[in-house]
């Protein structure tokens, strides 16, 4: 099985990766004939009652948006809310099922803009796309508004978007005054073998550098020309960041990894700034790598684990007052 088809890699979606994945369906893709339409076109003026989402994270903007009844099919890496369980897939943006998607007789496709060639295949059939820019913060935050207008639910778009507008203002009052530190954030790697392995770091990624920002911290690669470069243990070395932040969540073979087994690689680099000062974390629950509503969390997450005091530490009043836990002594992030 390809390790760029698996599960950790339903991030995928927030912007190409030049390694390797887009082998993935396009020879499909580029053979794909345009099917003929067992119905009548759809009217794009219409609000959208059979929507096919091609993404994680715009699956999860249309259930936050109230949508989720007029959602008929999902790619095949949708696994939030519980009741996307449920739902008929389609199979993923670079090996879509075309077949399948006729079936469910669709009056919307919602794609992810910024995925080149990858998505052609599903605008020349005869159903209205739509696309969603779900590269950065305001990216997501804009969505909210076009796929509430699209589905006439503006006001709930404007609800959604306020309150998780004021949650990230809450953060950045918190972070204000506060050094900004430098965080090397692992997206993936190769477990198993107790050592780092094929580790594949956030660059010049707009959604990560966005998130990063909004927590009071700065990405030490966010000048890469790579989205999503593999760096060496020497080359991690050489950045030394004050804190490092893995987001690995899928141990090939053996599902979700542990926190304590993520630190723990990691601390074996003695030399590393962070392992010195105690200063890595990981956070291996999915909303860390899909740009969709539950952003927000990892934001906060992050802030807890730059900006949590020592006094906030040890007082409950002020952990509730931050809106979550802080890190414990794993580096896992309590909920």
């Amino acid at each position: 099985m390809n390790r760029f088809n698996s599960p950790p890699f339903r991030f995928r979606m927030v912007t190409p990766l030049a390694i390797g994945f887009v082998a993935i369906g396009l020879s499909i893709l580029g053979g794909c004939e345009n099917p003929k339409q067992p119905h009548s076109s759809p009217n794009p003026n219409e609000s959208p009652k059979r929507i096919i989402s091609m993404a994680p994270s715009i699956t999860e903007t249309l259930f936050a948006l109230g949508l989720g009844d007029q959602v008929v099919g999902v790619s095949r890496f949708c696994t939030y809310p519980p009741e996307v369980k449920t739902k008929p897939k389609v199979g993923g943006l670079f090996d879509p099922n075309l077949e399948a998607i006729l079936s469910l007789r669709p009056d919307r496709i919602i794609l992810l803009k910024g995925e080149g060639n990858a998505s052609e295949s599903l605008k020349r059939l005869d159903i209205p796309c739509v696309e969603v820019d779900h590269r950065s913060i305001d990216g997501i935050l804009d969505s909210f508004d076009q796929l509430g207008r699209l589905g006439g639910v503006a006001r709930r778009a404007a609800e959604l978007r306020g309150k998780i507008e004021s949650r990230l203002e809450k953060v950045r009052r918190r972070t204000a005054d506060r050094p900004v530190r430098s965080v090397l954030v692992c997206i993936s790697r190769d477990l198993g073998a107790g050592r780092l392995e094929s580790v594949y770091l956030a660059g010049d990624s707009p959604f990560f550098n966005s998130i990063l920002k909004a927590a009071g911290g700065v990405n030490p690669l966010a000048d890469s020309t790579v989205a999503f470069p593999v760096v060496s243990l020497e080359g991690i070395m050489k950045i030394d960041p004050e804190v490092i932040l893995d987001l690995t969540s899928w141990d090939q073979g053996k599902g979700k990894p542990t926190g304590e087994t993520l630190v723990r690689d990691w601390n074996q680099i003695e030399g590393l700034r962070a392992v010195k000062t105690g200063n890595v974390f990981s956070i291996t629950d999915d909303y860390a790598t899909i740009p969709g509503p539950r952003f927000i969390l990892l934001v906060e997450a992050i802030a807890d684990i730059l900006h949590t005091t020592k006094e906030e530490l040890h007082s409950p009043n002020e952990r509730k007052a931050a809106g979550r836990q802080p890190p414990d002594s794993q580096g896992r992030i309590v909920e």
